[in-house]
This record gives C-alpha cells, structure tokens and sequence, in this order.
C-alpha cells in the first residue's frame, strides 16, 4: 500500500537539495506521491522544525510517512531514527529534538535506528553531510511505498531514549495565565503561544475585555502592555496589539497589519516567556 510522502527540511530552494531529495524518493518509486510541508525552517532550528511537524501532521492521514531534515549534527554520532507516533503517522528524522512537540501531544510508540546497512542510498557509502538525502528520503520513501515495513527500517529503540528540547507546561499562577511563545506566524510577525484556548478560559476573561501583557526572555522584561482579547483583527483598529485564537486554538498576540515579532524583536522557545492578565 502506497502512503504519502511529505518532506521538511531547512535546506531553501534556491538550489538542488531539495529536488535531489524528491529524485531519490521518486527512484524508489515512481507511483509515490510526494509532498512538501516547509523547506523554509530557519536553518539549525530544530524547535521550529519540531513545532511544523505538529502544526501540520494532524490533517494527514494516518499512515503517512513525514521525512524531517533539520540537523546541525549531521556526520556526528547523532542517531538517524524512524518513529510511529499515537497518531499512526511515521516520522523519519534525525534524534536531535524534533520530535519535541509530537512527543508531547501525540506521543511515540515505537521508535527504531536506521539501519544504514540495507536503508541507505546506493553508492553513498562516503558521503556524510547530507544525510537528507542519502538516509532520509530514502529510507521515508521505502517505508512509504512498502518497499520496508516499519520493522525493517532497523533495531528497536526506547521511546522514552530519543533526545527532548526543554519545554515549558502553561500554568496559572496568582490570576495569571503563563506560557511561552511557541512559533512566530512567519509571514505576518504574530506570536503564537503554547497556552490552548480551553486553560485560558480558566481565568474568565471574555472577548472585547482588557489584558495586561507580559513577555520576557531569559527572566528578562522585552515588553508590557495592555491590549483587547478579541476574536478577529477587526476587534482593533490599524497598527493597535491584541490577543486573540488562532487557528490551532491557542492564545496569540499580534498588531493589526503589522509585524509584532519585528516591532519587539521577539523571538521563540522556552526561553521566551508570556503572561496574560485580567
């Protein structure tokens, strides 16, 4: 049974890495389907890399295969590493984090190492930095056309083994709702946090109501200010920050037609605390 192939990576496209890594799935076979989710990942940012793979692994169907390719580590004794998640989704990848988000909300059941032995392209024995192509696609195209069964992608791995990036849980504490800034909106500067629209409601704020924002980076003030919780940019007036729900129904904070991200210079991960208030 053919499954879909999708692949991430934060190789660009302004030259060939990603195309080879689509020749090498479609060597494997030609009736697969491949897909892109993002080749725009900063580069070496694994906590993004993560966070794509959750933000979008969820509207696929199950079965589907996801190669990831953002690795910092690559030629270094880092594993290369195949997982099944709760979900039913696979996920091919080097063990460097980037199942951080997925670890957390769909969790892994199964986790295996490549073996490079028998799921390695051929005649790519001496390459060692682009392992993207040479490991990955191929191995995530095997695996997606049935060319190997989940076992065969190699020895069995602990779940609870493969490498985490530290993460921050939302709390409340004294009326405030705590979090970090997940990810940004990329293209319009919004700041998505991790603090979902149900834990939120815990502190009773309702729309067109006032919020006291807080958000510090390493223990440090970058920006405070209050701001209406609305439901859509039309809550506010042009250039004026809000709070709001955004698609994955967590709590984000914008500035209508601008970018907050620039304006503030923020940026993401755990290290980037947010706080709202009534």
């Amino acid at each position: 049974m053919l499954r879909a192939l999708v692949l991430q990576s934060d190789f660009g496209i302004s030259d060939g890495a990603v195309s080879a890594m689509h020749g090498v799935a479609n060597s494997v076979d030609q009736q697969l389907s491949i897909y892109d989710l993002t080749h725009d990942i900063p580069p070496y940012n694994i906590w993004e890399g993560s966070y794509r793979l959750w933000q979008t692994m969820s509207y696929w169907k199950e079965g589907t295969v996801f190669v990831s390719v953002v690795d910092p580590g690559v030629g270094s004794t880092r594993r290369s590493i195949g997982v099944q998640t709760g979900s039913g989704h696979y996920i091919i990848t080097p063990d460097n984090g980037t199942l951080t988000h997925i670890k957390r909300t769909e969790g892994i059941v199964a986790a295996r190492e490549i073996d490079e032995r028998t799921n390695r392209l051929p005649r790519s024995g001496e390459s060692y930095t682009f392992h993207g192509r040479d490991v990955y696609a191929y191995t995530g195209a095997r695996l997606a056309s049935g060319a190997i069964t989940f076992k065969e992608v190699g020895p069995e791995l602990d779940p609870d083994s493969l490498e985490q990036l530290p993460v921050k849980e939302p709390e409340i504490r004294n009326g405030k709702v705590l979090g970090i800034i997940d990810i940004l909106d990329i293209r319009f500067g919004n700041l998505w946090t991790n603090i979902p629209r149900d834990f939120f409601n815990q502190i009773g704020v309702q729309y067109g109501e006032t919020l006291k924002v807080r958000i510090l980076h390493n223990s440090q003030e970058v920006y405070h200010n209050s701001m209406t919780f609305g439901r859509s940019f039309a809550d506010t007036h042009k250039g004026e920050p809000l709070v709001y729900v955004n698609s994955l129904d967590n709590l984000a904070v914008a500035i209508n037609q601008g970018s907050f991200a620039k304006a503030y210079n923020i940026r993401t991960g755990s290290n980037w605390d947010v706080q709202f208030e009534k």
